[in-house]
């Protein structure tokens, strides 16, 4: 097979598809890599260290959507639609819920298109999704102090508080991968954190996990409310795969939030729980609306994009390597966590939650696969 790597072209955006090892893997496989021109430079991945590895360095985007499968990172964007083609394997995160025109152009397209984001482990977890989920936790408690300072219009508070001073308060919606990390994180500075979610088993574990060091909440509509009011900073970490993120945060309790108040909505890349919130960029990560500072990046990961490449392609590539290796209807036939992968196939959606959110019928599964 011939696999593309292109050099993402999202805002800041310096993570890439495929590491030079993972070119190795490949080629070791019997298969042919192009990758983009400085497709990693950014992050040490030289095109010096890719052609050793084997690969050819495209000339051109058009040579690399030009290949029978392309491994990126990102959703496409505007200047790559029109590069993607009818019977192109498109293997990255889609988060299309949050994008129907996307997916309309991706439709029209007729291309075979797998998300990341609703890949499943035999547990039923999202084993792509997870490590950025881990990282976005991670970074964004460093985000939402960042923005608590005054120069961003927050409300000056230090997270950690100081002798005779009380920490900042953070609350954590979502008790999944990112609130687990950004509640390891919030805790590790000092500050008062409070996460609420609705499965009881979750809160538990959390519970034993954190100790008296994080307070539990179950996530209901008061909790959340009172919650969201008294906190400095609101990280919102909902999920629902392949479908638009929960609106947990109202605007009216927005306006209610103390003024320079800061939400950071990891949410944000399938729609965002908050109705304020809208996504920005890594070049303009923030705004202040009804008061209260918003820091909505879609592409968080990014801003660590040497660690978030490595952690991302050391769990898709025995993926890719199996679509490559066995053709993608073989290799979905013997894994059904990597058919819950396919969103679009053959001009319809194939993802059951994703037709729901954007009003089509799903196209099932089976007959998707025979149409590849």
């Amino acid at each position: 097979m011939r696999i593309g790597v292109p050099k993402e072209i999202k805002d800041h955006e310096f993570r890439v598809g495929v590491t030079p090892q993972g070119v190795r893997t490949l080629r070791a496989a019997g298969h042919e890599v192009i990758v983009g021109t400085r497709a990693g430079a950014a992050i040490g991945f030289s095109d010096a260290l890719y052609a050793e590895a084997g690969a050819v360095i495209a000339t051109s985007p058009q040579q690399v959507y030009a290949c029978d499968m392309v491994i990126k990172v990102k959703e496409p964007q505007p200047p790559e639609v029109p590069l993607i083609r009818e019977g192109l394997v498109l293997f990255c995160f889609l988060h299309l819920a949050a994008a129907p025109e996307l997916a309309e152009q991706l439709m029209r397209s007729k291309v075979i298109a797998i998300a990341y984001e609703t890949v499943l482990d035999a547990q039923g977890g999202l084993p792509l999704l997870t490590p950025m989920s881990a990282v976005a936790g991670c970074l964004s408690v460093q985000m939402g102090a960042w923005g608590l300072t005054m120069i961003n219009g927050g409300r000056g508070v230090l997270l950690s508080g100081m002798p005779g001073v009380a920490p900042g308060k953070v609350a954590i919606l979502g008790g999944g991968v990112v609130g687990t990390h950004a509640a390891r994180i919030a805790i590790g500075m000092g500050a008062d954190v409070t996460l609420l979610e609705q499965k009881l088993v979750r809160l538990r574990l959390l519970a034993e996990m954190f100790g008296a060091s994080l307070k539990t909440r179950h996530s209901d509509s008061d909790a959340v409310e009172q919650c969201v009011r008294e906190a400095d900073l609101v990280i919102g970490a909902v999920l629902v795969p392949g479908k638009h993120a929960p609106r947990l945060i109202s605007r009216n309790l927005v306006k209610a939030m103390r003024p320079g108040s800061v939400i950071v909505d990891i949410s944000i890349d399938q729609g965002g729980c908050a109705e304020t919130s809208r996504p920005t960029t890594h070049s303009q990560p923030i705004y202040i609306e009804e008061g209260v500072v918003h820091y909505c990046v879609a592409n968080l990961p990014a801003a660590t994009s040497l660690t978030s490449t490595e952690a991302l392609t050391h769990v898709t590539m025995p993926y890719a390597l199996a679509l490559a290796n066995k053709g993608v209807a073989r290799a979905m036939l013997e894994d059904a966590g990597l058919r819950s992968g396919l969103n679009l196939c053959a001009g319809r959606i194939t993802h059951g939650s994703l037709a729901e959110d954007l009003g089509y019928p799903a196209l099932a599964l089976e007959q998707a696969l025979a149409m590849i």
